[in-house]
C-alpha cells in the first residue's frame, strides 16, 4: 500500500516524522535511485528506500522503546546541538540510542527540568505532538513575587499570546514562600515557551520550571521510587496501553 515516505520512515523507527522530513529536504533519501519529495508516495513492497546511498526495510526496524528521563538542567532537548551542548540522547546507555532511531517527544527548554518521553515509535511520536490532542502536562513552577488570586484566575481563562488566546488551564497554589510562590501549572497545549512567556507577560517571572507528569505518565508512581534528575526508566506496559488508547480516543485527561 502507498504512503508518504516520510511515514514510511518514521513507521519503521529509523526516524521521526519531523527527522524523516530533514533527511528528504537535504536530498539524504532516494526512492529507486532518483532524490525524493516531502510527500511523495511510494510502495514499500515495489520500491526500494535509500538513506544516504543504503537501503532500508521494514526488517531493519529496531525494537520499540519508550522511556521516561528525568531531564537535569543545562541539556538540550533534540538529539543532536550545532552549539555542542549535552543532549538528553547522551544520558542514555549506548544500546538505547546507538542507530534505534529514538528521540524525544516534544521539547524542554534547556533551562527548564522534569519528565521527557523519548521512543523510537514514529506514529506515537506524531500522535503526541499533533496540536489536535489534547494531552496533559503537569508542572511545578516556582514564580517571582506573590501573583493574586485575580491573576492565576487570568491565568487559568487564557492569556493572549501573539494575538491568540491560550488554552484554559489549572493553576493553583502550592506553596507561598518569602519573595517567591511555587503553582502547579497543568496544560492541555504546548506553545513555545508558554509558562515562561505567560508569567513574564503577568508580571511574576519564572525561576524554575519542573515538569512532572505527561498525562498519567509520572516521574514519580506507586509502583516505582522516585526517578532522579538524569535517569531513566521503561514506560510500563500499562503506561503504553493507556497512551495508545487515549491517543485513539483524542484526548488525554487532566490528572487532578
Amino acid at each position: 500500500m502507498e504512503a508518504r515516505v516520510q511515514k514510511i520512515i518514521s513507521q519503521w523507527g529509523i526516524a521521526s516524522r519531523r527527522e524523516a522530513e530533514e533527511m528528504i529536504k537535504q536530498s539524504r533519501v532516494k526512492i529507486n535511485g532518483i532524490v525524493a519529495h516531502l510527500g511523495q508516495k511510494v510502495d514499500p513492497q515495489r520500491d526500494t528506500i535509500c538513506i544516504d546511498g543504503k537501503p532500508v526495510s521494514h526488517s531493519d526496524r529496531p525494537a520499540l522503546i519508550y522511556v521516561l528521563l528525568n531531564k537535569p538542567a543545562g541539556v538540550v532537548s533534540t538529539c543532536d546541538d550545532p552549539h555542542g551542548r549535552t543532549t538528553v540522547l547522551e544520558l542514555l546507555p549506548e544500546n538505547l540510542h546507538k542507530g534505534t532511531g529514538i528521540h524525544p517527544v516534544g521539547r524542554l527548554d534547556a533551562d527548564s527540568t522534569g519528565a521527557l518521553i523519548l521512543t523510537n515509535d514514529g506514529d506515537l511520536t506524531f500522535s503526541l505532538t499533533h496540536p489536535s490532542h489534547n494531552i496533559s502536562k503537569t508542572y511545578h513552577v516556582v514564580v517571582k513575587g506573590h501573583p493574586p488570586e485575580a491573576v492565576l484566575k487570568m491565568w487559568r481563562e487564557g492569556v493572549v499570546l501573539e494575538g491568540r488566546k491560550t488554552r484554559p488551564a489549572k493553576v493553583r497554589l502550592i506553596e507561598r514562600l518569602a519573595n517567591q510562590s511555587k503553582l502547579e501549572i497543568i496544560l492541555q497545549e504546548g506553545r513555545n515557551r508558554q509558562i515562561r512567556r505567560v508569567a513574564e507577560q503577568l508580571g511574576y517571572p519564572v525561576i524554575q520550571l519542573h515538569r512532572t507528569a505527561i498525562g498519567s505518565i509520572q516521574l514519580q508512581t506507586p509502583k516505582a521510587s522516585f526517578l532522579c534528575v538524569g535517569d531513566y526508566r521503561h514506560l510500563t506496559p500499562e503506561e503504553i496501553i493507556f497512551l495508545k488508547n487515549q491517543l485513539n480516543n483524542g484526548q488525554l485527561t487532566i490528572n487532578n
